[in-house]
């Protein structure tokens, strides 16, 4: 799957109401507190994200997410969407962060949006993670040949 059906497929991420989006954004806070919290207690933190320099990394990360889902939420953009993806991995994977990383992290963003938001506001927020986990083989391995293509340039 290349970038062009990824971002076919990322037209297809459902719409969500101004109150949802109102809500995430209120709070991103709170759920970047939480994600982190999570993240660290993780016994396998440090193979996930390539060791303890990327621990200010990861946590960064968190907070870019949840800005970066806001803003695709207020204003969706599937070509956005997916480049900005693609860069993501390749850049943390080029720091050591491995491809079951962000399996952990989605999973993660899924347990904390579900305890901290609406009914409402989750089911219409968690169709963009349903879409970035089941992309997660697909832009590991678009990232990856990326990378190899810039190596060789």
């Amino acid at each position: 799957m290349g970038r062009s059906t990824l971002v076919k497929s990322a037209d297809k991420i459902g719409r969500v109401s101004e109150d949802s989006i109102k809500e995430y954004v209120d709070k991103m806070e709170a759920l970047a507190v939480g994600m982190n919290e999570i993240m660290l207690r993780r016994e396998d933190i440090l193979e996930l994200i390539g060791g303890e320099k990327n621990i200010t990394m990861m946590k960064e990360n968190h907070n870019n997410h949840l800005r970066f889902v806001a803003s695709i939420l207020q204003t969706p953009d599937s070509g956005i969407l997916v480049d900005t993806t693609l860069g993501v991995f390749r850049a943390y994977m080029s720091r050591g962060f491995s491809p079951d990383y962000w399996e952990v992290q989605l999973n993660t963003w899924r347990e904390l949006l579900k305890q901290n938001m609406t009914d409402k506001a989750f089911l219409e927020v968690i169709s963009i993670y349903n879409w970035f986990t089941v992309n997660i083989p697909h832009f590991t391995v678009v990232a990856d040949e990326k990378s190899k293509h810039m190596d060789n340039d």
